[in-house]
């Protein structure tokens, strides 16, 4: 999925109607984050690659799960808040090691990478190819090889996280991606309709 200006402008005007992070700012609480050795925020659930991605994604489908690709770079506030709040949630932590195999990468980093087509290329050279300016940016993939096998990857995608998605967006969006509402109707819509069922019960969202 490449996204040029206008729809990242789109996408801008989406996250202020559902209530997602301001690029200005970020939320206090939540613990610290480990940090790699590249200085990158880390999770000792992200998975260990060798970062050929079809490889990766059917080895995630066998185990009836999708693959998802985190692109983050050292300094960034937005990965920290990622880290630090979203990921320390169980909620969120249970549903995205249940149903996603992570890939990490970083903005600038060296590693070689095989992108679906059979391309290989760096970290950095890869993130340009996709087309991802955000950090942090995820990528969510199809289940299943033959939906990917000869694509560019930022092609290939079948939905997109760009920038920091408060918890409760965040959980939906891992929802949205597993359960397959993708295939019927954008994320705006989807966490719309989440919103709109929760008013008809009386209930209003936690976002944090």
């Amino acid at each position: 999925m490449v996204v040029d200006r206008r729809q990242l402008m789109a996408l801008g005007a989406s996250a202020a109607l559902c209530g997602l992070a301001p690029v200005y700012g970020y939320a206090a609480g939540g613990s610290a984050p480990a940090v790699a050795d590249n200085g990158l925020f880390t999770q000792n659930w992200f998975l260990e690659s060798f970062l050929e991605l079809g490889d990766d994604l059917a080895t995630a489908a066998e185990k009836g799960k999708h693959l998802a690709v985190l692109i983050e770079q050292r300094g960034c506030p937005y990965c920290r808040e990622m880290h630090r709040v979203n990921f320390a949630k169980t909620s969120i932590r249970s549903y995205i090691t249940k149903n996603f195999d992570v890939i990490q990468m970083d903005m600038w980093g060296s590693r070689k990478v095989t992108d679906f087509d059979g391309k290989q290329l760096s970290e950095k050279a890869l993130v340009q190819r996709w087309k991802v300016i955000f950090t942090p940016t995820m990528l969510f993939f199809p289940d299943k090889l033959s939906e990917v096998k000869g694509k560019v990857g930022g092609a290939a995608a079948i939905a997109m996280m760009p920038g920091y998605f408060k918890p409760y967006h965040f959980l939906s969006m891992l929802e949205f991606v597993h359960e397959g509402h993708y295939k019927t109707q954008n994320f705006q819509r989807f966490i719309q309709a989440k919103f709109k069922a929760l008013g008809a019960q009386g209930k209003k969202p936690k976002i944090w």
